[in-house]
């Protein structure tokens, strides 16, 4: 045990930044007067004494991190703050239970925006705040925000960073130090933040409900401070200004740290995986807008296309907003929807699924085979974005999907065995894998998390994390290999 010592070190220095954010929801709190200021006081000195405590304890014993301390660290990291994120809410809602509480903050913290909370209006605002705040904090991951601001990783801060980081390419440095590729990405995530917030207030919302919406966009996780989400709003202004942030979003925060480097817009407009993603947005908005009109859902092609615009790209990009219940649209839509969530978002956006480059990776390995066999001797390595991908990445991709395709059939038969029906089971799997948040029929937009079990709210909680850390980084720690020094 001693010999994690170095993680656990880290570990505690996480908890205390995690502590200090909850400054956040306590400034509201005092502000608003909402009476709950002395329950996140709490949660704040219980956080950071703990993190405090484990710091402190563990600070003799000093090592480089390597590798497998990188995984540890981060499944350690999105299990364990999720139970501190939900003390403020076990605090204030009144029948919450523990399952349900962890539930809640894991959602938040994962980005994935399931919620098992009803009567979100009548919440304390700070409560709602926090909620959303764990979706901001989450999004570009919590882990990355330590590396950038706490001198605690030491060389082996880019295993960590390597870890945490979403996509198939984790090796490209914008910067010599790992340190500086971090601030430099958080430094630009608060930027666009800070102007998704004034486009929300500029669109009519009030202060306190332009901040929550802000970090559920910003953070693609969904969560609201409304039962009825955005069409709690019924404002074509609020959507478009959601429309745009979550596209944003859903591209590689890489390329912006880029264009503002060069001050040019070149990066975007040359990165293949991020012109793919728009084109695939717009595509599916079309098709969506007339299969509505096509099937009277709509009468007119506006609504029709104010409606497919919104909720198809809030799916897509794994987000989970909702204007209207989709689930009621002819099957064909909500079903693509749900396929789009898979694979539609950029590597190191804050969307989930299996990524844009991923996808984009493995058609061009089956182009490739198609080649050799019409052509056996061809040499034609398989590129992206102009340089030739290493065979291992190819190989890891494939090992990811085969992963990927097991855990959604093991995760449907696990709620197939609870009892819950197929349509419910299937599509919550896909939503919590996929980080998105609202499935079908029993999850779908119109309802909530809350009627599940308690086993199906572990499994689907075990799915939201599986999907955050991208797999690999959770199963590997349940390898004799892993465990071995």
């Amino acid at each position: 045990m001693r010999y994690y010592y170095p993680v656990f070190k880290v570990l505690g220095g996480v908890l205390m930044l995690f502590g200090l954010t909850m400054a956040v929801p306590l400034g509201f709190s005092h502000f608003l007067h909402d009476g709950i200021e002395e329950g996140f006081a709490l949660s704040m000195a219980i956080t950071m004494a703990i993190g405090a405590g484990l710091f402190l304890h563990c600070r003799h014993l000093d090592r480089e991190l390597q590798p497998h301390d990188g995984f540890l660290l981060v499944t350690l990291v999105w299990t364990v703050l999720p139970v501190f994120g939900a003390i403020p809410l076990l605090l204030h809602i009144p029948g919450l239970s523990l399952t349900d509480a962890y539930f809640e903050a894991v959602s938040g913290l994962t980005t994935t925006g399931a919620t098992v909370l009803t009567g979100l209006e009548k919440l304390p605002v700070s409560i709602n705040v926090w909620r959303c705040f764990m979706v901001l904090i989450g999004g570009m991951g919590i882990i990355v925000l330590a590396v950038a601001i706490l001198p605690l990783l030491g060389v082996g801060g880019s295993q960590v960073f390597k870890a945490e980081t979403p996509g198939p390419m984790k090796d490209d440095k914008l910067t010599p130090r790992i340190a500086e590729t971090a601030r430099g990405l958080w430094a630009v995530y608060f930027a666009i933040a800070t102007a998704c917030l004034l486009g929300y207030r500029w669109a009519g919302m009030s202060w306190p409900d332009a901040f929550m919406h802000m970090c559920s966009t910003m953070g693609l996780g969904g969560l609201a401070g409304y039962d009825a989400s955005f069409a709690a709003f019924d404002s074509l202004k609020v959507e478009l200004v959601a429309i745009v942030f979550m596209l944003l979003a859903g591209v590689n925060f890489a390329l912006y740290f880029r264009i503002w480097q060069r001050r040019s817009m070149r990066p975007l407009w040359r990165d293949l995986e991020a012109r793919l993603f728009f084109v695939l947005m717009a595509a599916s908005v079309a098709v969506v807008t007339v299969f509505l009109v096509a099937h009277g859902v709509y009468p007119e092609w506006t609504t029709a296309l104010r409606h497919a615009a919104f909720n198809v790209i809030s799916v897509a990009t794994t987000t989970g907003f909702a204007t209207v219940d989709y689930a009621q649209w002819p099957i064909f839509a909500p079903i693509l929807m749900l396929f789009l969530c898979g694979f539609a978002t950029c590597a190191g956006s804050t969307g989930g699924g299996i990524k844009l480059s991923r996808s984009l990776l493995l058609m061009k390995q089956v182009q490739r085979e198609f080649t050799r066999l019409l052509h056996p001797r061809a040499v034609r390595p398989v590129t992206l974005g102009g340089a030739v991908v290493e065979p291992q990445v190819l190989f890891s991709v494939q090992a990811f999907m085969l992963v990927y395709g097991a855990v959604l059939v093991g995760g449907t038969m696990a709620l197939l065995l609870t009892g819950l029906d197929i349509v419910s089971a299937f599509t919550a799997v896909v939503a919590c894998v996929n980080n998105t948040g609202p499935g079908l029929g029993q999850v779908g937009p119109a309802n909530d998390y809350q009627g599940l079990n308690d086993a199906q709210t572990w499994i689907c909680t075990v799915l939201m994390l599986l999907g955050r850390l991208e797999l690999f980084a959770v199963l590997i720690l349940f390898t004799p290999q892993f465990w071995r020094r």
